[in-house]
């Protein structure tokens, strides 16, 4: 089999905006295989060429595959784009094969390629590396399982918790693990991450549905979605996405915090940490503990007092 790879500098936004699109057009790109990675974890993750979109093809892509790939990120308007011939190895695999297991906590992340842990007391779940984001192998993700991981031994108690951006369910399906009793409930903007977070259900025997145990996954515009409501208070929200939403969305997360309930929140860098906590200690939030990760931040709040009004 002849092996191409064409690699393209570009930005978070661009990285996960490209890797989720479903309705890529295999005949006019080769059928590629298309894989996110992180090239400098201390850029500014929407600047230009801090992330990179690798294209794997069955066959060597010529000018008119390039250049359409290049279409879709906009910050490569104009750069020479040139293919790389890869060994005679299966190409799946070599597009997933720097991504190995990724110990946080208690958890071990993997993908289908890679081998899962076999230490006592470890939680594997194995996600595709197609699914680039929420992997577990970006130090906000990361960072997340690790901060949730410090909270169950703590001994916090969370009957209900939400997973916001949940993508690949990772976050959720953790979070479950850890409180298995609790209503368990994830939602995204992105249509695509529904059958996404089905799969990997599936595929990490976690069960859906609307029961304590069960996962309730629902596609969301905000926390004003009426399912979402339905499901509030919630004593944990999970909110790995980006500092500019998380933000914006401060006061619709206070709304449906319970009293006394916790926000984990990352996907900012250290340098927005600041100017996320001043939102949420303005909506009644406390910062209880922040972990850093490289130049990457995990925030975890505590409501200080009854907050939750029926509606955000």
């Amino acid at each position: 089999m002849d092996n191409w790879k064409v690699t393209i500098p570009c930005t978070l936004a661009e990285a996960q905006a490209v890797t989720e699109r479903e309705d890529i057009d295999e005949a006019a790109f080769g059928s590629p295989s298309l894989v996110a990675s992180e090239v400098d974890a201390y850029a500014d993750p929407q600047a230009p060429g801090s992330w990179a979109i690798h294209g794997y093809f069955t066959q060597k892509p010529d000018v008119r595959w390039i250049r359409r790939l290049r279409d879709l990120v906009p910050s490569a308007d104009g750069l020479k784009l040139k293919p790389e011939r890869l060994p005679d190895d299966d190409w799946v695999t070599m597009s997933q094969s720097g991504l190995e297991p990724i110990r946080a906590g208690r958890f071990c992340v993997h993908t289908p390629e890679m081998p899962a842990a076999t230490e006592p007391g470890i939680t594997n779940f194995c996600i595709p590396a197609s699914l680039a984001f929420g992997t577990g192998h970006h130090n906000t993700t990361r960072g997340c399982l690790v901060m949730l991981d410090a909270m169950k031994r703590r001994g916090n108690i969370v009957r209900s918790h939400i997973d916001i951006g949940t993508g690949t369910g990772l976050l959720a399906f953790a979070a479950m693990k850890l409180w298995p009793r609790a209503y368990a409930t994830a939602s995204d903007i992105d249509p695509v991450c529904g059958p996404a977070v089905a799969e990997n259900a599936e595929a990490n025997g976690v069960a859906l549905g609307q029961r304590p145990g069960q996962l309730a996954m629902f596609i969301a515009e905000g926390l004003k979605d009426a399912d979402l409501q339905r499901r509030a208070p919630y004593d944990l929200v999970i909110a790995n996405i980006l500092a500019g939403p998380l933000i914006e969305l401060a006061g619709d997360i206070a709304a449906v915090t319970s009293s006394q309930g916790q926000a984990v929140l990352s996907g900012l860098l250290g340098t927005q940490a600041d100017a996320v906590a001043r939102a949420y200690r303005a909506q009644g939030f406390r910062l209880a503990e922040r972990l850093d990760l490289g130049d990457w931040t995990v925030l975890r709040l505590r409501m200080r007092g009854a907050r939750w009004s029926g509606k955000a």
